[in-house]
């Protein structure tokens, strides 16, 4: 299993980026039955969940972005999207990937964002 993270950058606040996770190393059934989420990890803080979504399609967000961010699936492609707008600066941080299946969870490497004031 592989998760291939994109679409980090430098913007300043109140601009948008979008950020695509793309999985491979899996047949379809098994991305489209799993929880996917997005998580971040700003210098000296934990890693916290951003957004997730699961299987069904339902989504969850941290409050700090709800409103703002919008995770989204497309199990043909298997890959899930990030959609970041009103961006803040203090949204600037590294941003992983996870899968969860089976009770194993899976991370891609991060991407950055930076969001300048």
């Amino acid at each position: 299993v592989q998760l291939q993270a994109s679409g980090g950058g430098s913007v300043q606040a109140g601009g948008s980026l979008r950020l695509s996770c793309a999985a491979s190393g899996m047949i379809l059934s098994t991305f489209s039955s799993s929880e996917m989420g997005w998580f971040r990890q700003a210098p000296g803080q934990e890693r916290e969940l951003v957004a997730g979504v699961r299987s069904g399609g339902g989504a969850n967000y941290v409050d700090s972005v709800r409103g703002r961010f919008t995770i989204s699936r497309d199990n043909h492609k298997k890959a899930v999207i990030l959609q970041m707008n009103s961006l803040k600066p203090e949204d600037t941080a590294v941003y992983y990937c996870r899968m969860s299946k089976y009770g194993r969870e899976y991370w891609g490497k991060g991407t950055q964002v930076t969001v300048s004031s």
